[in-house]
Parts: C-alpha cells; structure tokens; sequence
C-alpha cells in the first residue's frame, strides 16, 4: 500500500539550502519494530553522531514491541548492535543542506544529516543490558519517540573497514 507524501514547509529551509518536489507517492512500506527512548525532545538537543563523536554517554532504552519477542534471544551476546531508525521528523526534501557551523551548503548524500530523501539512520551501539523487551545501549543520536526499524547484531570482522577514508569538506581526513 502507497501512502501520499507530506511536503514540507518551505519556511523552514536555511540560506543556501536548495529543495525538490518530492514524489507524489511513497515507493515502499515499513514495520516500525519498537520505539528509542531518549532524553533529546528537540533536534538542536541531540548531540551529533553520538558514540563516534563522544558528544554523549546517555544510556538511551530501545523498546521493543511485543510481537517480535521472539526475534529477541541472543541479542544479549553481543557487545554491540547496529540500530536503524525512522528520523520521522527530519525534512525528505533537501538535495543541498546548511549543516550547522558549517559556512556553505553541501549535497545531502555527501552529509550525514537527518535530511534525507529517505531519513533511515545507523547507530552503532553498546549493548548494556537487556531486559526482557528493553534494551539499555549507550550511543543513539535521535529523538525521543523515535521509531525502530531494525536490530542487527554488530561483527567487527565484518562491520569494520579500517582502511576506510573519507576527507571532510574542511579538508581533515575522518
């Protein structure tokens, strides 16, 4: 089933950032799992890719809806999970944004901002306790309330890329 697409507030848009009209239709449909819990009610509270940048070690709580209890057992041997989830209030409309401190706008697929045609983000998360449908983990950069779309176990042997390189638009490598 297709949903119509909202569009967005063309007043909420900062200087040098450029929107398209989204598609009248959504392409696709999801199965929010749960719902994250954390202390951030606003976006400008939320730190900035939380675990990487050590911003914060908030223990945040993923909850876990019932009826997928039994997907659950196991998660409790891994250190650490990779958890996606639905940014449900970032604008979907942006090609170039303004990030914060930042002096020019930038291609939204160059960026690691909520603002995405699609808002699915990744967090790679300490597992610090699980408790029946609850799961403490240290890492998450999201509203409270947000929605759950996925828990995957994290393998180093296979997550990791140590090679990996990317230059930033200052010029500093990350």
């Amino acid at each position: 089933m297709t949903e119509t697409a909202a569009q967005p507030d063309e007043a909420d848009i900062r200087p040098g950032e450029v929107s398209v009209p989204l598609p009248a239709r959504h392409d696709a449909g999801l199965y929010f799992i749960g719902c994250i819990r954390t202390p951030w009610k606003t976006r400008k509270d939320c730190p900035k890719n939380a675990r990487a940048s050590r911003e914060s070690e908030v223990v945040c709580t993923i909850e876990v809806d019932p009826r997928w209890a039994k997907a659950l057992p196991g998660v409790e041997t891994c250190s650490h999970l990779i958890v996606l989830y639905w940014m449900d209030q970032a604008r979907r409309d942006l090609v170039v944004q303004v990030p914060r401190r930042a002096e020019a706008g930038r291609p939204t697929f160059s960026v690691r901002s909520p603002v995405r045609p699609n808002p699915i983000a990744l967090s790679v998360v300490e597992l610090r306790k699980v408790d029946g449908l609850r799961l403490e983990v240290l890492g998450l950069d999201c509203l409270d309330g947000t929605p759950l779309l996925d828990i995957k176990p994290y393998f180093a042997t296979t997550d990791a890329v140590p090679d990996a390189r990317a230059v930033s638009h200052t010029g500093r490598k990350g």
